[in-house]
C-alpha cells in the first residue's frame, strides 16, 4: 500500500513537471511570436508610471504601438492601466498624454483605465472594442506575455495577435509567466487578478 502510494505520489510530480515543461517551451516559443497584419485598433497593455512619466517598460510598449499605428497596422490605439493608490495618473492617461505628445492624434486614442489586472484590462478593453464594432486588435505589451495574453484574450472570445514591444525575456520572468500561464489554464485567467506585470 505505501509503494503503490508513493508510486502515485510520484507520477503525480512527474506530470507536474512535464506539464511545467512543455508549458515553459510554449512560453518561450510565444515570446518572439509578432504579428503585423492589419487590425482595427492597438490595444497596450498598461505597466507603471509615475506622477504621469510613462516607467521605461510602458514607454517601450507605448513607442512601439505608436510604430505599428504609423505604419498603418491599425488606425486608433487603445490605452490600458488604472492607478495605484494615491497616484493622480491612470497608466492609460499617462499613455494616452506621452502619445499626443508624441503626435498621434486624440481622435485615434482611447482610454479605457478601468482594471487592476491584465485580466481586468483586457476585459474592460473587450467591452469596448465590442461596442464599437472593432473585431481584429493587435496586443501590445512585453513579449513573454505572449502566451498568456493569447489565452486570456481566447477565454474572453475573442483572437489576439500580439505584437511585443520587446522579445523574449529573462529566465527569471519566462519562469514566472509559465507559473501563470500554467495556473490560468487550470483554474482560469480570470482567477490570476492580483498579478500585474
Amino acid at each position: 500500500m505505501i509503494r503503490w502510494g508513493l508510486r502515485l505520489g510520484l507520477g503525480v510530480i512527474v506530470c507536474v513537471l512535464a506539464y511545467l515543461a512543455v508549458t515553459f517551451v510554449q512560453v518561450h516559443q510565444a515570446s518572439s511570436n509578432d504579428d503585423r497584419s492589419p487590425s482595427d485598433a492597438i490595444v497596450v497593455l498598461g505597466a507603471a508610471q509615475y506622477d504621469g512619466r510613462p516607467s521605461p517598460a510602458l514607454r517601450g510598449r507605448l513607442d512601439h504601438a505608436n510604430e505599428l499605428y504609423r505604419s498603418g497596422v491599425a488606425p486608433r490605439i487603445v490605452l490600458t492601466g488604472s492607478n495605484q493608490p494615491g497616484d493622480r495618473f491612470t497608466e492609460a492617461f499617462a499613455g494616452f498624454t506621452y502619445l499626443r505628445e508624441q503626435g498621434v492624434s486624440e481622435s485615434d486614442l482611447v482610454i479605457v483605465d478601468d482594471g487592476d489586472s491584465t485580466w481586468e484590462s483586457l476585459a474592460a478593453a473587450e467591452r469596448i472594442l465590442a461596442q464599437r464594432g472593432w473585431e481584429r486588435v493587435t496586443l501590445v505589451s512585453d513579449g513573454y506575455h505572449n502566451a498568456r495574453l493569447e489565452a486570456m484574450s481566447g477565454d474572453l472570445g475573442r483572437d489576439g495577435f500580439v505584437s511585443p514591444s520587446t522579445t523574449g525575456g529573462s529566465l527569471g520572468e519566462m519562469a514566472r509567466e509559465t507559473g501563470l500561464v500554467a495556473v490560468g489554464r487550470v483554474i482560469g485567467f480570470d482567477r490570476l487578478l492580483r498579478y500585474r506585470p
